[in-house]
């Protein structure tokens, strides 16, 4: 079954040498979520841009989220959660830890209900916007499979990651596993033709 790839970047955005926006112009079918303002995220604002792309995708979606577009994708509204197949998490923003700036702050409490689809956190051992143990903790509450790599810093531009072949290889093991788990929608059933009325009435 085809799945949806939504593309879910976090605060300012993700530049051209962003392993999100390479990943946009490698996968067929990619679409992503833009917001009115990447300088100043206001958390209704964001979760609804978001909601909308789910609320859009003709087939299952697949969320590719990155930092603060993690957290927003776990706030994602319930009844829309039935249109998610799979989520790769990449190093989620703690807007929760003590000096983050007050525009993140505002998304807090994170959102740490179980997901109700197939998921993956991938963090660094060095993020220096989320400890690994936060991380960690999410990735429990969220029912994730955890990823940690080593050095990676916040898995963005500037950790040299490029097109980002390990994260392709995660999300294709996930789409995987999430397109097996999907229920395929139902098939149309012809209508039952009507019974000829007896000619011995």
């Amino acid at each position: 079954m085809r799945l949806q790839p939504i593309i879910v970047p976090g605060w300012k955005n993700s530049g051209p040498q962003h392993w999100q926006s390479r990943w946009a112009e490698l996968l067929p079918h990619a679409r992503r979520v833009e917001q009115s303002d990447w300088e100043q995220p206001a958390p209704a604002e964001w979760i609804a841009a978001l909601a909308a792309e789910v609320n859009q995708a003709r087939s299952p979606v697949l969320l590719i989220a990155h930092s603060l577009g993690c957290v927003v994708s776990a706030a994602l509204p319930v009844p829309l959660r039935a249109k998610v197949a799979g989520a790769l998490l990449v190093a989620p923003a703690d807007v929760e830890r003590e000096g983050a700036p007050a525009c993140l702050r505002a998304f807090a409490p994170i959102a740490r209900q179980s997901l109700p689809f197939q998921s993956v956190v991938v963090a660094s051992d060095d993020d220096p916007y989320c400890q690994l143990e936060r991380a960690r903790g999410f990735a429990r509450d969220w029912g994730s499979r955890l990823v940690v790599l080593t050095g990676a810093g916040h898995i963005n531009a500037e950790s040299g990651l490029d097109d980002w072949p390990q994260g392709l290889k995660l999300l294709g093991a996930l789409r995987r596993r999430a397109a097996w788990r999907v229920t395929p929608p139902p098939e149309r059933i012809a209508p039952i033709p009507a019974r000829p009325l007896s000619q011995h009435a």
